[in-house]
């Protein structure tokens, strides 16, 4: 009787994947600068004291330092009100040492986050979260992608898996991840032109559609959500999330896991992003992109207005 020994599924190294991106922006940014005397420049804007939030802009700001990037961060307190956040971001939106700006989500309670995205300079929303961008995005031109969704096309293309054709499974409705990576797969372009489901809270039976992607992206921010029984053998698993449970045994006193049960759906996949180290170096990698991007086309910009 013939036996069938399954192969481990492949693991997707973002970290890998991000550094080479990031490489190749370094390079381009010191031509820019060769030609033109432009130094890409990101400003970062942190209102109140979420942790996580501190820790995600130093983070980035780090990653500009590793480039050669320019980057300030306005740090404000919980109590900034929406029209003087609106008034720093209309001076940045003027500063011409500023490509892109940054305004690091979520914001407190009393301040509209859409209003604020809404008063960032399409041109600098290297964030890609303006209603202008987002349009743009899906009929399909040329605009900034948000960060994490761009990666994880990006981690698709650089591992050879071609979406097209292909039926994806996004689960997760979000503004930031579910609804762009799902409108960017769909296009009619290379790397994209797939068949896309979207499942969510309101989903019945999210195993049913889960079992029949080639291509599951999970971004529902729920530990393990997605255990290894509800994957169709040799799917490629992209785990967005990155949640924080208890753990006893680690000294922090908590692991990072994913929005996927990794152990059961490493048994079922055929390619896996791991929590940490998948998707979440993507999206600085993708900022540094967009970042780069800005500084070309506001050069551009000037060249024609000149």
């Amino acid at each position: 009787m013939k036996r069938h020994f399954k192969m481990p599924a492949q693991i997707i190294n973002g970290k890998k994947i991000s550094e080479e991106i990031k490489q190749e922006v370094k390079k381009q940014a010191e031509a820019l600068y060769k030609e033109t005397g432009v130094v890409p420049g990101l400003a970062f804007v942190l209102v109140g004291d979420n942790p996580a939030s501190k820790v995600y802009v130093t983070m980035k700001g780090k990653a500009c330092e590793e480039l050669g990037f320019y980057s300030i961060t306005l740090k404000l307190p919980t109590e900034t009100t929406e029209e003087e956040l609106i008034e720093k971001i209309q001076n940045l939106n003027s500063d011409p040492k500023i490509h892109g700006i940054l305004v690091q989500l979520p914001l407190p309670s009393h301040i509209n986050e859409q209003k604020i995205l809404q008063a960032i300079d399409p041109i600098k929303d290297v964030d890609g979260f303006h209603p202008v961008n987002v349009g743009k995005l899906v009929i399909g031109l040329d605009t900034y992608l948000p960060c994490t969704p761009a990666g994880i096309q990006e981690l698709l293309k650089r591992s050879g898996i071609n979406p097209s054709g292909k039926h994806v499974v996004v689960v997760g409705r979000s503004n930031i991840v579910g609804k762009p990576i799902a409108n960017i797969l769909l296009q009619k372009k290379e790397w994209a032109n797939a068949t896309v489901t979207i499942c969510h809270t309101g989903t019945k039976d999210i195993s049913y559609f889960t079992k029949q992607a080639d291509i599951l992206i999970v971004a529902m921010g729920k530990p393990e959500l997605i255990k290894g029984d509800m994957i169709k053998p040799g799917a490629v698993v992209i785990d967005v999330g990155v949640n924080r449970v208890d753990d006893p045994t680690s000294e922090k006193g908590y692991k990072l896991v994913g929005d996927v049960h990794f152990e059961s759906a490493y048994e079922v996949a055929g390619a896996i992003t791991p929590v940490p180290g998948g998707v979440g170096p993507m999206t600085i990698a993708m900022l540094m992109k967009n970042t780069l991007q800005a500084a070309m086309n506001q050069v551009l910009t000037k060249q024609f207005s000149n």
